[in-house]
This record gives structure tokens, C-alpha cells and sequence, in this order.
């Protein structure tokens, strides 16, 4: 599977690409950063932003999107122009037919690092571990990218996962890893709404 890692926003929108076997192993194919600056006008930064997810999309033709899911922040502004260069990319994604998927900051830092709670140095850290980079990727958006595509890739096969409990009897707490149990705690936070 490849999948399109997309961490949205409007000063910096990370996007990476990683290749994903049945067995979970990652290839790392792709990173990089869109960013814009705030002297200009909104719709030349969506533009911006829109132009290049359509480069990437043609360049890697990914079989699915993955994007942060906007959460509320204290900062209406900072969720605005995250909603905003969001919507940007769904839509790329919905012209070609490439289906999206949206997962929640802890839901990703829990299948990456095995904690909900981990910061993004932990998160770069791992991502470049996983991928065999010789350092994380920068800025931390390129990083967040990459942790979002490996997120999705690995969500079906995590044990106790909503789209696993669909096809197999979920397995109980004490079967898991430490990874699993702090991912199956993200999802169920984010189906309560937090």
C-alpha cells in the first residue's frame, strides 16, 4: 500500500509518502514541505498548497490519503488555516477518486511510538528508526507526514483496531504490546470526541 502522509497547515503543510508490504514493513519514498507566508493573500497560499498535493498525487500515486484530523486548539486562527489547507487537500484527493482517511495527533503518535502522549522529537526519532534515515526529517511537519502514512498503513493490522475488530475477534488487553494497547486508547478517545 502507499500512502500520501499529509499534515496540514497553512505557514507549513508536511507531505509524505511511504510504501507499505502486508507485513508491515515500510519503504520510505517520499518527504517534503509546502510552506507560504503570511504577507500573502489566503487564496494564493491555498493555491499554493492545491497546486503542489496535485504534483505529489500525479508524482506518487498514492492508494490513499491520510490527514491530521483538525482538533480544537486555543488559537481559532491556527485551526482555521489547518481546516482550511485540509480542505484543500481532501478535495485533491476526492478528484482522482484517492480515498482519505483522518486520524487524531495521539492516534498517530500511538502507533509510531507507542505513546499517545509522545512529542514530536519522539516521534521524528522513530519515524527516521522505522524508515532507516540517517536523521529525522525537518522541519517536524516532513516528520508528522511520514508518522501519519505509517499511522494508516498500520492501522487495519493493529490488533484490537476498529477495522480489525470488524473482520477478527479483538484480542484482550494482556495479548497486546504496549504499542497496541496505546493505540487501541487513542481510538477509543477519538470516538468519544476528545
Amino acid at each position: 500500500m502507499r500512502v500520501l502522509g499529509v499534515d496540514p497547515g497553512l505557514t507549513r503543510c508536511g507531505l509524505g509518502v511511504v510504501d507499505v508490504a502486508r507485513d508491515r514493513r515500510a519503504t520510505f519514498v517520499g518527504v517534503g514541505v509546502v510552506g507560504t507566508s503570511a504577507d500573502q493573500p489566503l487564496d494564493a497560499r491555498l493555491l499554493r498548497i492545491a497546486d503542489e498535493i496535485d504534483l505529489w498525487l500525479e508524482k506518487y500515486s498514492p492508494d490513499v490519503v491520510a490527514v491530521e484530523r483538525v482538533f480544537s486548539q486555543l488559537n481559532v486562527s491556527t485551526v482555521m488555516g489547518v481546516a482550511q489547507a485540509s480542505g484543500v487537500v481532501i478535495a485533491a484527493a476526492a478528484r482522482r477518486s484517492i480515498p482519505v482517511a483522518l486520524h487524531t495527533p495521539s492516534e498517530v503518535k500511538a502507533a509510531v511510538t507507542g505513546s499517545g502522549r509522545a512529542d514530536k522529537a519522539a516521534v521524528g526519532r522513530l519515524v527516521a528508526k522505522i524508515l532507516g534515515l540517517d536523521a529525522p526529517p525537518r522541519p517536524a511537519d516532513a516528520a508528522d507526514a511520514l508518522a501519519l502514512a505509517l499511522a494508516h498503513a498500520w492501522r487495519g493490522s493493529a490488533p484490537g483496531s476498529a477495522s480489525a475488530v470488524g473482520r477478527t475477534t479483538a484480542m484482550s488487553a494482556s495479548a497486546l504490546t504496549p504499542a497496541q494497547r496505546a493505540w487501541q486508547e487513542a481510538e477509543a478517545k477519538a470516538r468519544r470526541g476528545r
